[in-house]
């Protein structure tokens, strides 16, 4: 303050750009409350506040959860004649949405051309990915139309978005579909396109599908992660495939690719539904000879497998013996005792 000031003092008048830095820096040390004192006061100093002034204090207000401030801020820049931008709208509809306020983020994005400004994909994915939280997959998909039919064509985001959601809704079958689409609408898909829905085939039993997914997705040049690794392993597990699975997590090593514990405890699962708790107990010590350190889960698939096998006493013993070394919860404990 006191540089401004000074440069007043000297005859060189601050201008927007200066103000800006001056409230932003205001904003960064969480005086907000000031910062738009200083956003009124500004008239009186000879320079009126731009759109970026006002998206400054938005921007703060949303962070720190006045967004009824933040919506009061709107109205008055509108009033005042300070025309918003897109991007004034969309830091609104982003928090909004992030709230879980989808209707009014909605309201906004509606009220958008009124004042000159067309939606873009930033506008729309906040909506769409909290729709999609909300499991409105159909409203979702409703609006993505919408979207497209104002001549905003949606970017690898927002597919994403809809990919994970129709996959965790059990619309598989839509999920790929949509994947095998995008390349002709103009959109190319990425690792995350891939795994959400090669993950979403391996939970419903179409492995072999997910198998398929993953040499397209090889032959198009993208590299497969962990993730992708334990989509596939843990399908393969369910179906009773553990070769195949043990095989995959034998080709990591050559990939230089380190399993994680969810991919061996995927492993770990298969045998121990089979009843066949030893070769489970072989992979376990084959998991820790590989570095890789057991979590809760791993023993609670171990001793789920011996109860399944008729060794109860033998898995009550483990889970106290786990329960004292401060391995597993008390609850897990509980349970295991519950079931005898």
């Amino acid at each position: 303050m006191k540089l401004l000031d000074e440069m007043r003092a000297k005859g060189c008048a601050p201008d927007v750009v200066t103000y800006n830095v001056v409230i932003n820096g205001i904003c960064k040390e969480g005086r907000l409350d000031d910062a738009i004192k200083f956003l009124n006061n500004m008239p009186s100093y000879g320079c009126n506040p731009n759109v970026i002034t006002h998206n400054i204090i938005l921007r703060s207000m949303c962070s720190t959860g006045r967004w009824m401030d933040a919506e009061n801020l709107l109205s008055d820049m509108v009033s005042k004649g300070c025309n918003p931008s897109v991007v004034t709208f969309n830091i609104l509809i982003n928090f909004l949405c992030r709230k879980g306020l989808i209707g009014r983020a909605m309201d906004i994005l509606e009220k958008m051309p009124e004042h000159g400004c067309t939606p873009n994909s930033l506008s729309y994915n906040p909506l769409l990915h909290g729709l999609c939280k909300d499991k409105k997959i159909d409203r979702a998909i409703e609006y993505l139309d919408i979207m497209v039919s104002r001549g905003c064509y949606p970017d690898i985001v927002t597919y994403n978005t809809l990919l994970t959601a129709l996959c965790k809704d059990g619309k598989v079958d839509v999920a790929v579909e949509l994947l095998s689409q995008l390349s002709s609408r103009g959109c190319r898909p990425v690792l995350i396109s891939y795994n959400a829905v090669i993950d979403g085939l391996s939970k419903v039993g179409k492995t072999d599908e997910a198998l398929g997914l993953f040499k397209e997705m090889e032959g198009k040049g993208l590299k497969a992660d962990t993730i992708t690794y334990s989509s596939l392993v843990a399908g393969l597990s369910r179906e009773g495939r553990v070769e195949e699975a043990i095989d995959m997590v034998l080709e990591l090593q050559g990939l230089h690719i380190r399993p994680t514990a969810i991919i061996y405890n995927s492993v770990i699962l298969g045998p121990c539904k089979a009843r066949e708790t030893d070769r489970a107990i072989d992979f376990y010590a084959y998991m820790v000879s590989r570095g890789c350190m057991p979590t809760e889960s791993t023993y609670m698939i171990l001793i789920e497998g011996l109860v399944h096998e008729g060794f109860g006493d033998a898995a009550v013993d483990l889970v106290g013996e786990l329960y004292s070394r401060g391995v597993v919860k008390k609850t897990s404990m509980q349970n295991v005792v519950a079931r005898m």
